[in-house]
């Protein structure tokens, strides 16, 4: 009966009290690395809006942006100034700088090129770390940076926010009985610089998997200037196939085929399940999306480039995979 009195005594007086009970009620402190992307605005907005009660605050942040971006480099100035003047984020020049004020770390690099340089003094100094999509540039990037998290025991993951938009999670979860292929389209514009299907890609891409899961053998691409066809040959013999938009309107969407049922679901952003998933993240620090899955999907995007060099020949995942860390 003493502890649970003095439990109330705590709640009830913790604003006034140190020690456990006060450190329960601070917030947790969020700070931010790259901010060339809305979505760096978009977050924080639902983070810190007042009828999300959310006990997190976005409080410091690193700018950092790739100048042979365009999008990168327009961006970045106005997110740094609205940061500042609107939400109080405090601006730092290194991420080492700026780890001791806060208490977990949200990588949010347009350009997945930076993002294991960015995220490693995160992950060596054990601050949960959500990466934004792409989690990287590269399947060896991404191996890399899963493989430093693993090493280090710090919890790490990255997502699409399509993994979490009502209809995804509708297809997904709806009763079709057996699935036996899914079809994902969406946008799949291309940067030079990045595995083609992760720049933009990545969002039809994670929709396929969210409904799939994971147990993709090998990868098959068809490639033309505006469209791709990437169909992945899963475990049990089950379809997925990712249409990737280029040159017609393009939309989201997922039809899953079942064997009780076909249904077919539209898509698009899902930023305020994103950021609920995000903050259950910070509190438990088990991340929602395992390391195993989002390799495989590295892998499938890395399978579909080798495909189309190969000339549409099918491409195994573990080759992909070995290759990666060599």
């Amino acid at each position: 009966m003493r502890k649970f009195i003095a439990l109330a005594v705590c709640t009830a007086f913790v604003g006034i009290v140190t020690g456990t009970c006060a450190e329960e009620a601070k917030p947790i402190r969020v700070g931010m690395i790259g901010l060339d992307t809305s979505h760096a605005m978009a977050f924080t907005k639902i983070l810190h809006d007042p009828a999300n009660a959310y006990p997190v605050r976005v409080v410091a942040a690193v700018p950092q942006s790739s100048a042979d971006i365009e999008s990168s480099v327009a961006r970045i100035d106005g997110y740094v100034e609205t940061l500042s003047k609107e939400h109080g984020v405090k601006m730092f020049d290194s991420v080492e700088a700026m780890l001791p004020e806060v208490d977990v770390v949200m990588v949010e690099s347009v350009d997945g090129r930076p993002h294991l340089a960015q995220a490693k003094p995160s992950i060596e100094a054990g601050k949960p770390t959500f990466i934004d999509k792409p989690l990287a540039a590269s399947l060896e990037d991404a191996v890399a940076i899963m493989d430093l998290a693993k090493k280090h025991g710090t919890p790490v993951w990255s997502c699409s926010n399509l993994r979490y938009n009502g209809g995804v999670v509708k297809a997904a979860t709806a009763d079709v009985g057996e699935v036996a292929a899914v079809f994902s389209y969406g946008p799949a514009s291309l940067e030079e610089h990045h595995l083609d299907l992760a720049w933009y890609g990545i969002h039809p891409t994670e929709a396929l998997f969210t409904v799939m899961g994971t147990g993709c053998q090998s990868v098959v691409r068809t490639h033309t200037e505006g469209t791709d066809v990437v169909t992945g040959l899963w475990e049990g013999g089950k379809v997925g196939t990712l249409m990737g938009l280029r040159a017609s309107k393009t939309a989201y969407g997922v039809k899953v085929f079942g064997s009780k049922a076909v249904i077919e679901e539209s898509a698009g952003a899902g930023y305020p399940e994103l950021m609920a998933e995000m903050v259950k993240f910070f509190q438990t620090k088990k991340p929602p999306v395992s390391a195993e899955e989002t390799l495989e999907i590295f892998a499938f995007m890395a399978a579909a480039d080798e495909s189309k060099r190969r000339g549409g020949a099918p491409v195994t995942l573990k080759e992909m995979m070995e290759k990666a860390r060599k």
